[in-house]
């Protein structure tokens, strides 16, 4: 149960810390690591630079573009929640929570902006069919949060990267809003080898315990979840795939049936429980109630026949555009948009390390839900071609 007292107390104490130093366990500018410590801003710390550097990226830009939970819905009802949508919630929620807990808020929210890049179009139906496409190819499971990293690294700026900090870095690679934590530690005694082995491990399929390295990026891990559980509800009543009245009794009681409310409760047991510690946490009972949401969301939303109807186009058409990508870079296709498109705007650094796969995966990954059709169309009716 959420300790209401300890809450009030909290909150009575956030005048007096205003303007004070940051928490204890908060990353100071000062502690900021990149790989060329001479691409610095003059009059902005390096976090408000990694910050700015991802906000005004080609992948930001295609937030909009990308399925957060119901493909195709966006035709026809613009309301529905989008990848750009779900970034901003996090970014605001993470936000909230790291102010009253003294953390550093340009680290979080250059991490909460930069989470999900790496999605592909048709959020995690997307992610599957690609999976299945990379597998078969040899380059290992496709994960989003992996690719997020790549995009920053290997794939913006033609291939040179955005040259982020490690910090924001791994708060990306480590955000996972699929595994329920009731206590999130900050892993702070990470390396670049640790990442590296982490990438082999998950592209090999193993399941990875695997905390971020500051607490700035357990609050952005934390916020995911809290952004997307009540409002992946309010998206299925929207879409009329549930009823308000459908949802577990006992959750509704104790976290409300309303977005709004959920956000509240979940927040305010993550405020009273973390508060000057070394960690990021809901209280027992707020858990379990959240575990049980979550699972009630997974039989009738994420999971649900209705809505996974799409899923045979979706995995169809994938498989047919990676075959068609992997043929145009083997024969040298110039008129071919992962040429003109992706590849032509590439350096020699991107063109040597990564293989044709590899390639195929980035392009795909990098499309918008709009974009992935026009292709799909293009090459099954020519006519009709970009």
């Amino acid at each position: 149960m959420i300790d209401m007292q300890r809450l009030q107390e909290i909150f009575a104490t956030l005048s007096d810390r205003s303007g004070k130093s940051l928490s204890e366990y908060a990353c100071r500018d000062e502690q900021a690591t990149r790989a060329n410590p001479r691409d610095r801003a003059h009059f902005r710390s390096d976090f408000a630079l990694d910050r700015d550097r991802i906000l005004y990226s080609g992948a930001y830009r295609r937030y909009q573009g990308k399925t957060q939970v119901f493909s195709f819905t966006n035709l026809i009802d613009e309301e529905m929640s989008n990848r750009s949508l779900h970034t901003t919630y996090v970014s605001q929620i993470s936000r909230t929570i790291g102010k009253v807990l003294g953390l550093n808020l340009e680290l979080i929210e250059a991490i909460a902006l930069g989470h999900d890049l790496g999605h592909t179009p048709f959020g995690h139906d997307g992610e599957v069919a690609l999976r299945g496409n990379c597998v078969r190819h040899g380059i290992g499971q496709f994960h989003h949060n992996i690719e997020s990293l790549h995009i920053v690294d290997n794939i913006s700026r033609k291939g040179d990267g955005l040259n982020l900090t490690f910090q924001v870095r791994d708060g990306i690679i480590s955000h996972d809003g699929e595994v329920h934590n009731t206590v999130l530690r900050p892993q702070r005694d990470k390396t670049e080898a640790d990442i590296l082995d982490y990438i082999d491990r998950k592209k090999k399929g193993e399941k990875v315990a695997w905390m971020p390295a500051t607490l700035e990026g357990c609050v952005v891990r934390i916020s995911d979840t809290i952004a997307y559980i009540g409002q992946d509800i309010e998206d299925a009543i929207r879409y009329n795939i549930l009823r308000r009245e459908d949802l577990p009794p006992d959750c509704v009681a104790y976290l409300g049936s309303r977005n709004s409310e959920i956000v509240d409760k979940l927040v305010k047991s993550v405020i009273a429980k973390s508060f000057d510690t070394d960690c990021v946490a809901f209280d027992e009972e707020t858990s379990h109630y959240l575990k049980k949401l979550k699972d009630f969301n997974y039989a009738n939303i994420y999971t649900a026949p209705n809505v996974k109807k799409a899923n045979y186009r979706i995995y169809r058409s994938m498989d047919l555009l990676f075959e068609f990508y992997m043929e145009d870079i083997e024969q040298g296709n110039a008129d071919s948009m992962i040429w003109r498109h992706f590849l032509d705007h590439k350096k020699p650094v991107y063109m040597e390390r990564f293989a044709d796969a590899e390639k195929v995966r980035d392009f795909i990954a990098t499309m918008t839900d709009r974009y992935f059709n026009e292709e799909v169309k293009g090459h099954l009716l020519p006519g009709l071609k970009l």
